[in-house]
This record gives C-alpha cells, sequence and structure tokens, in this order.
C-alpha cells in the first residue's frame, strides 16, 4: 500500500516531531512533510501548545506550490477550533490532494474526524504509514487519551549488585556525573517529575531540570520548560524552607489532608488526593494528574514509594542507571514490596535499551 518513498518521507516528519518533544506539553509531538513532483516543498512541526501546529508551518513554507501535493503527518489533522483553527480545514483550503497519517488521532475531539472531513471535501487520505514508530512519539499522550493515565517512567541507580545505598543512607554518588546528566534530559522531556517526602528531607532536594547540565536542543525562540515537580507528603511533613521551594517553578504537594500551618510560594499548590489508610492513592493521583494535562511523569523516589508503584503496576517503564561498583549485602535496595513466595509472580520486564553512559550502562526495561 505504502512505497519506500512514503515510508522516506513519513520518517523525516517523525524526525521534524521529535524537535517538539520539550516544548509541546500537553499536546501531542507532530512532524509534516509536504511533497510535490517527488521534492520535499514545505515541512514543519508542533513547537508549543497554543501556538501553530505542525501542517500549518509547512503550509506556510509551501505556500501556493501546496496545491495538488501529497501530504505526510505523523498524527491525524485536528477536526476542531482549540487554541488554533482546525488543520484538517486549512489543508483542504491549501488545496492538497493526498493526505497520509501515520497513525488515526485517540483524542475524543478528533478521533477519526480530521481525516472524514478531508474525505468529504475530495481529498485522498490513508493512514498506518510508520504507526508504531508514530505512536512512540507519543506515549504519554496515547496513554492519557486512551486510559486517562500519564505514562509513568520510573528512575532507578544501583551498583551491579542491585544497591542503591549504603546502609547507612549514604547514595552520594553511586553513578558518574554524566549519568547524572543524562537523567536531566529525561526529567526535560516529561510533564512532571514525581517523588516521595522522604527524598525531599533526606537528600534536599530541587527536583528541576538544571539547564546548566542538559545537551538538549530547542525550537528557536523557545525557552526549556521545567516538568511540575509533584511530591506525595501524606503525613505533611515538607515545610516551605526546603530547597524544593526556593526555585519559582509548579510544584504540587499531593497529601491526604491540608497543611494550613505554613504560608506556602505562590507556585505551590497542596491537593488533596482520595486516601487509603492514611496513604495516597497512587491511581487517584496519576489520574489527577492526567485530568490536569499531564502526559508523562518521570518517578525518581526512594524504594518505598517506587515500590508501591511497582506493586500497583503503574509503572510502564524503568529506566536503570547501573555502575560498576558492588556495596554488598547490607545495601539498601531498589525496591520496598512485599515477599514474593512464588516463581510465577515475579514480574517479568523486556530490555528496549541497553547503551554506555561513560563509565556506566542504561536500561531501558519495560513490563513484559
Amino acid at each position: 500500500m505504502f512505497s519506500e518513498q512514503d515510508k522516506s518521507y513519513m520518517t523525516r516528519a517523525i524526525e521534524l516531531a521529535q524537535q517538539g518533544q520539550y516544548t509541546t506539553t500537553p499536546n501531542p509531538n507532530v512532524g509534516c512533510v509536504i511533497v510535490k513532483n517527488g521534492r520535499i516543498i514545505g515541512e514543519g512541526f508542533h513547537q508549543k501548545a497554543g501556538e501553530s501546529h505542525a501542517e500549518v508551518h509547512a503550509l506556510q513554507e509551501a505556500g501556493t506550490h501546496a496545491r495538488g501535493a501529497t501530504v505526510y503527518v505523523t498524527l491525524e489533522p485536528c477536526s476542531h477550533f482549540g487554541k488554533t483553527p482546525p488543520c484538517a480545514k486549512g489543508l483542504i483550503d491549501a488545496g492538497v490532494n493526498k493526505v497520509i497519517a501515520a497513525m488515526v488521532d485517540p483524542n475524543p475531539q478528533v478521533a477519526g474526524r480530521g481525516l472524514a472531513m478531508l474525505k468529504q471535501a475530495g481529498v485522498e487520505t490513508a493512514f498506518g504509514l510508520l504507526e508504531e514508530q508514530a505512536r512512540a512519539l507519543n506515549d504519554g499522550f496515547l496513554k492519557r487519551m486512551e486510559f486517562g493515565l500519564p505514562f509513568v517512567s520510573c528512575k532507578l541507580a544501583a551498583s551491579v549488585d542491585g544497591k542503591t545505598a549504603l546502609s547507612n543512607g549514604q547514595s552520594k554518588w553511586i553513578t558518574s556525573s554524566a549519568a547524572r546528566r543524562d537523567v536531566q534530559i529525561f526529567r526535560a522531556r516529561s510533564c512532571a517529575v514525581l517523588t516521595g517526602a522522604d527524598t525531599v528531607l533526606v537528600d534536599d532536594a530541587k527536583m528541576n531540570v538544571r539547564e546548566s547540565e542538559c545537551d538538549i536542543s530547542l525550537p528557536e525562540g523557545k525557552q526549556l520548560r521545567q516538568p511540575t515537580r509533584v511530591i506525595f507528603d501524606s503525613q505533611n511533613r515538607l515545610s516551605p524552607n526546603l530547597p524544593l521551594f526556593k526555585i519559582d517553578s509548579p510544584v504540587i504537594i499531593l497529601r491526604t489532608s491540608l497543611d494550613n500551618s505554613h504560608d506556602w510560594p505562590h507556585f505551590v499548590e497542596q491537593v488533596v488526593v482520595p486516601d487509603s489508610k492514611l496513604k495516597i492513592n497512587c491511581h487517584a493521583a496519576l489520574a489527577l494528574l492526567a485530568q490536569r494535562g499531564i502526559n508523562r511523569v518521570w518517578l525518581e523516589a526512594g524504594a518505598t514509594l517506587a515500590g508501591v508503584f511497582h506493586q500497583q503496576t503503574l509503572i510502564d517503564e524503568f529506566v536503570i542507571y547501573l555502575a560498576p561498583k558492588i556495596i554488598g549485602h547490607d545495601g539498601r535496595g531498589l525496591f520496598n514490596t512485599q515477599t514474593i513466595a512464588c516463581m510465577n509472580d515475579i514480574a517479568t520486564l523486556n530490555f528496549t535499551s541497553v547503551e554506555r553512559i561513560d563509565e556506566d550502562v542504561r536500561l531501558i526495561l519495560r513490563p513484559s
């Protein structure tokens, strides 16, 4: 159905879409390529929520030459008026001949309507070209649209014998500075960084993206977006004098009851989440974040909170940094979980990536 040329143009559209991965939240990453007479006459990508979509940038570059052209776009063109006009109408008005989408948009406001609008106007349509690669571009957006939850990546750092700290709690630094810089890139891609009060209190953690350590390329004129910092604090132990609150960027503190004993900075919001035995309900917390447009969560927490998320099967991806060090049997482990009595109950993961990061190794795994 699709030619090798079609695949090469869609591959280019996917490359373009990746350029928006640090700036488009809560919108998806989308790239668009317009082709006429065997050459690209326009291309673009969605750069920031509320601004022009990928198709608009590509049409602006193509100009009047777009008439009779073929359009390759990584996600079905939108059909509704949001903060910007519908892209399907823009393509119709430009007189394009054919639109090939990598995938149908799962957003209920679109969900096939964009392609239907194009078809009704006499534009030839097709979809499914490099769909798997297109879905990988927006796993967080898709999870939120399809399941009402964000995509959760759990970051862990350990010695080769699986220990995160000495028995006395010392953990700085198990991994190399290169691995820690790599973490900043993952944080920057995420909509939210989630941790527990213990991590904030014990490590004086700020949980922000350290721009000086980020080797990332942003669209021209766009600023690095700090992810929302989300803290589980069921026992109301945090206070405004902590380093976390010296950085002016959004913080959501999830609690089982409000703490009115402190004056919190203007960028801090307390949210009460339905509790389970005086503990925050993790599933409810993620659903709440999804309702606020959070596509991707970077879970960077201690063994207790990571263990809870793991046991409740709320982790979509594990990002594990292993250092060439051995701590020994009395070191602290990656997860605090219930004892497993049967081998059949052990969670099985699939490796999706194994990469050397300076002296360390980064493993990326997903549930099988």
